[in-house]
């Protein structure tokens, strides 16, 4: 049986030692490997499998004329975009199993860019010096799995050895797992915060039991993100998005907004989809202390020591409808817009501290005006979106749309 492959992708000119040592780990725990240079200037410690001219070639440049510029920056883009080039291929032709790299900043940038463009799935490591900032570039949908190199990645010695010993091993051990079966099961998304938990696990579990299996993300700005990074890729067939609080964010100005393509996705490529008004009652901060001084007047919730959560006013959330209402109603498939009438979270309904009917008419108008004129219907219910009412509405009305469609494509 042939071993599986890691591809080592590495600034060899100046950490050959360090990339020979894993290598030799990898191959002890049972795996091959790939070593790939992305080096610029000095010579390779270490022999690569793949050059630094092939690397630079993939990304259409010479690394003559990247070391002869003179700009670190620029060649870590172009060596980061030849190595991705040149991984996805591997990758979509089966020589590669999983990826692994060690450095600082500059490779540390470089890993991040080529890894970027791999597939969900494929066991992706990164050692480095940079934890914090390669977590901030990675989030959105990426499942790199970072580790602290504790001291920098600069020569072999008791605790070097041992972080990269034990990378060795993790990545080793991936890449050697069984593959996790997908399933013949239908996939449907769901968005929940926890002030929307209740609502959203009810109608997950009506979905379930209907033969879904169900993937729910944390609508936390970067949960928003990944699930709309991932609803192509993989293949979802319904979406129970029913936390829209990230839209809040983004519009007010919150700290867990998921980008331009929240609530795009979906509709852009036709998957069925039941959407509703979850946590839009609120924006997030983080501690109290870290509210902008300008919204010092405002209804505010502390949620735990490190969220603060502000209750939106009418005036925020007609726009906030608005926004919502306009991206589905570009939806390209069936949509259906869930509005709970007695509140959108679980402190907003009545006696709740984010009561606020003004608010709530508002947000109503917003969407009313958006969707008017567009083929997504709207559904009003004389519940709050945690009710057991609301959720088995929401799972019936996804369930019946997904069948139309499933129906109307087979025909």
């Amino acid at each position: 049986m042939t071993s599986p492959v890691v591809a080592l992708v590495g600034t060899l000119d100046t950490k050959g030692d360090e990339y020979a040592y894993l290598r030799d780990r990898i191959r002890e725990a049972g795996a091959s490997t790939l070593l790939i240079d992305a080096g610029v200037l000095g010579r390779p410690g270490v022999t690569p499998d793949i050059t630094r001219q092939a690397v630079a070639e993939a990304a259409g440049r010479r690394v003559a004329d990247l070391a002869a510029a003179g700009d670190r920056a620029v060649a870590l883009g172009v060596m980061g975009h030849g190595v991705g080039e040149i991984l996805a291929e591997l990758v979509e032709s089966g020589r590669c199993s999983g990826v692994l790299a060690a450095g600082g900043s500059g490779g540390t940038s470089l890993a991040v860019r080529a890894f970027s463009r791999l597939p969900f799935g494929l066991p992706k490591m990164i050692v480095s010096t940079q934890v914090a900032s390669a977590g901030g570039a990675l989030a959105g949908g990426s499942d790199v799995l970072l580790m602290s190199s504790v001291a920098d990645v600069a020569g072999l010695n008791r605790l070097t050895r041992r972080v990269l010993s034990n990378a060795a091993a993790a990545i080793a051990g991936a890449v050697r797992a069984a593959p996790v079966p997908a399933g013949d099961r239908s996939l449907a998304f769901a968005s929940m915060l926890g002030l929307t938990t209740r609502g959203v696990t009810a109608a997950r579990a009506r979905l379930q039991e209907a033969g879904y299996e169900v993937v729910t993300f944390h609508a936390t700005g970067e949960g928003g993100r990944t699930m709309e990074r991932l609803i192509g890729p993989m293949s979802v067939s319904a979406m129970l998005d029913l936390t829209t609080v990230e839209i809040a964010d983004e519009v007010v100005g919150g700290t867990k907004p998921a980008g331009g393509d929240r609530l795009r996705t979906a509709g852009r490529l036709g998957v069925p989809q039941v959407v509703s008004t979850g946590g839009t009652d609120m924006v997030r901060f983080g501690p109290r202390e870290s509210v902008p001084e300008h919204f010092g007047d405002r209804v505010f919730h502390v949620h735990n020591e490190l969220v603060t959560l502000m209750r939106t006013s009418p005036e925020e959330c007609i726009e906030i409808g608005r926004v919502i209402g306009a991206r589905l109603a570009k939806a390209m498939g069936p949509a259906v817009l869930m509005l709970p009438l007695r509140g959108s979270s679980g402190i907003a309904g009545e006696g709740g501290p984010f009561h606020d009917p003004a608010a709530d008419m508002a947000l109503a108008e917003g969407l009313r005006e958006s969707l008017a004129g567009s083929d997504a219907e709207i559904v009003r219910l004389d519940t709050d979106i945690n009710h057991p009412a609301f959720s088995q509405a929401a799972a019936a009305r996804l369930l019946a749309i997904s069948d139309r469609n499933d129906r109307a494509e087979g025909q």
